[in-house]
């Protein structure tokens, strides 16, 4: 049987996670269903193509991916079923995936799903079920509507590059309050390319001149920097809550300066 991801804005206090799952369970007997997050700051895309971005890969390919991320549809941002290196996603188009993707999905169907219920305002309990349940059953995707050539186009803001500087941003923070940036240590590496270098937060008031391998590394209560398992770089206090700290939120720039 299927395994169906979930991955929304809802939270946990309300009946709409529980009414989607029951919708799944009762469409589609023994399928999986696995939480990925559901307390994402509400509408917000770029933190959601994070999230999902990073925990997808880890599952087995044929596994189908809800998007419960502002699924309300329109003519330009339609309903859409997209096959991606194996895996499948269901949810609107507007802007998500193209934040997510690194090129351009083998499959874009955008869906013409009649809704068995009157109620527009919850796509994923009816349209996204019925197509989750089409893919489960090995069904044909081209009778779920037509192909779609390109998703819609939303960018993220990537690190400048100047010489013997990155500058880049906070792109999301974890539950210990760890930040994570858009620096990955590719274009680490590029950059610096082995000289000493220091990173600098909040307009330089906070420095790190090392890159740890683990939270360890360094005393507690102590800065550090480490590239995470998804290789991004990450600004960390070893047990300690480094954004409330540090007074450093979503979108904050961190540079790192490469000394010559």
């Amino acid at each position: 049987m299927p395994i169906i991801t979930l991955t929304s804005d809802w939270g946990l206090k309300d009946h709409y996670l529980a009414s989607v799952k029951g919708a799944f369970l009762r469409s589609i007997p023994g399928a999986t269903l696995v939480d990925i997050s559901h307390q994402l700051p509400p509408f917000d895309l770029n933190q959601a193509s994070f999230v999902l971005k990073s925990a997808y890969k880890n599952f087995p390919e044929g596994s189908i991916h809800i998007v419960g991320i502002n699924t309300e549809a329109s003519i330009d941002m339609p309903h859409v079923l997209i096959k991606y290196k194996e895996h499948y996603f269901i949810g609107a188009d507007n802007g998500i995936f193209a934040l997510m993707f690194d090129d351009t999905p083998e499959l874009i169907i955008e869906l013409d799903i009649i809704q068995t219920s009157n109620r527009f305002s919850f796509s994923t309990k009816d349209v996204f079920v019925q197509a989750a349940m089409h893919v489960a059953e090995g069904n044909d995707l081209s009778l779920l509507g037509d192909k779609r050539e390109a998703l819609t186009n939303k960018m993220s803001f990537k690190p400048v590059i100047e010489e013997n500087l990155i500058k880049g941003k906070i792109i999301y923070i974890d539950e210990y309050q760890n930040i994570i940036t858009n620096i990955t240590e590719r274009l680490f590496n590029e950059v610096v390319k082995g000289k000493k270098f220091k990173i600098l937060l909040r307009a330089g008031n906070y420095q790190i001149n090392t890159i740890s391998k683990s939270y360890g590394d360094v005393s507690e209560g102590e800065l550090l920097a480490l590239f995470d398992s998804e290789d991004h770089l990450e600004i960390a206090i070893n047990k300690g809550k480094t954004s409330g700290l540090l007074g450093l939120g979503i979108d904050d720039v961190i540079r790192i300066e490469v000394l010559t």
